[in-house]
């Protein structure tokens, strides 16, 4: 039985009421406890356990210590592609959005490469819209140039089968990332309108396609924003463990986008705030100390100056969002507005100061 028929036995909703009637005793409770259960992580994401936030932000600054030391890892998205046929009601790159629409030929794509590269990065995320174009085909002409500049190659693309993934892993992929969006079905319904990820159930089941290929390591996360944050981190947190159960020999790391307005006049219906956002990305790490944690340039480059000391083990900065934008900056409709602008130079400063090792090519967080 896969994850998806597992939750779909379950109330979604009934969560939500566990973590309305979560206590201050349930908190204390959670926090004394030397590892957590799904109900503890449900109590420190509530309300019950806002002002205890000192104290439980204190315990995740100590669990990354002890498991990442003081490193922190350094990437750079590659958007190879805006180009989709999905119709996301939150996205830029939606098919119902007119803009143009480009995907990189392998000669452009090797001079966004050197590009990165001229930057001082090794690890990448590969990016492309949900499409045929950019499918299969498409990422056998491209995986192998790009990894040729990539010490670490990550990917955040169309959920694929699980040959699909097996292939990739053989051309030198070593991570791929995928985010469910929502566990709250009627909202997913809601917000998918047209195009594959209409499949709830293809797109749930591709940690464990993953998992089944043997790759190194799988991103998971929600969009913060879309659906109430507290259920759907609950949900998360037991597809976690669903994972670690079944596919223990993958490393599984958690990204925590939360929603920008994007082109089309989407805001997000449910805004969560720094302080929940800071909340929920700690409760996590207290929930599942192994968990890899990072943080993308759409936050403010406050919070990320205040939250990487204290649990973050990967960052992005100079990040570009539109196709082809490192070698030859443009205009093109971005795929969320970037909320941290500064260079690489300033970012990678700041971290060193705050007492970080900044890693640039490791292939193992806390382990360079």
């Amino acid at each position: 039985m896969s994850f998806f028929d597992e939750i779909r036995t379950e109330d979604y909703d009934e969560w939500g009421q566990i973590i309305a009637a979560a206590t201050p005793e349930d908190v204390q409770t959670a926090l004394d406890r030397p590892r957590r259960t799904v109900r503890d992580f449900a109590a420190l994401v509530s309300p019950a356990a806002v002002p205890f936030l000192p104290r439980i932000a204190g315990e995740a600054e100590r669990l990354t210590r002890i498991r990442f030391g003081q490193t922190v890892n350094m990437y750079i998205p590659l958007y190879l592609s805006n180009i989709c046929s999905n119709r996301c009601r939150y996205c830029g790159f939606a098919a119902d959005n007119h803009f143009k629409r480009r995907i990189l030929t392998p000669a452009e794509t090797e001079e966004e490469c050197l590009a990165i590269r001229k930057l001082g990065y090794e690890t990448i995320l590969v990016v492309t819209g949900e499409s045929g174009q950019s499918g299969m085909r498409y990422f056998r002409e491209v995986i192998p140039l790009i990894k040729r500049h990539a010490a670490y190659l990550m990917m955040e693309v169309q959920p694929l089968d699980t040959q699909d993934y097996r292939e990739l892993r053989e051309m030198g992929v070593d991570c791929v990332c995928v985010y469910q969006e929502t566990y709250h079905e009627p909202t997913y319904r809601e917000n998918h309108l047209g195009g594959r990820k209409t499949d709830m159930r293809y797109r749930m089941e591709t940690p464990e396609r993953l998992g089944e290929a043997g790759m190194d390591k799988i991103g998971m996360g929600i969009l913060l924003g879309l659906a109430e944050f507290r259920t759907d981190a609950v949900m998360l947190a037991r597809h976690i463990a669903y994972m670690r159960r079944h596919y223990w020999r993958s490393r599984l790391s958690l990204s925590f986008p939360r929603l920008r307005p994007a082109e089309g006049g989407f805001c997000p219906p449910f805004p969560v705030s720094e302080r929940e956002l800071l909340q929920y990305v700690c409760a996590f790490r207290l929930f599942d100390p192994e968990l890899e944690i990072s943080i993308s340039t759409r936050e403010s480059a406050s919070f990320r100056d205040m939250i990487v000391p204290l649990v973050i083990n990967s960052i992005s900065a100079g990040s570009c969002t539109q196709p082809g934008g490192y070698a030859r900056p443009n205009e093109e409709v971005p795929q969320f507005v970037i909320n941290d602008d500064r260079p690489t130079e300033e970012i990678s400063a700041r971290l060193r100061n705050a007492g970080l090792d900044v890693i640039w090519h490791s292939s193992r967080i806390g382990q360079a």
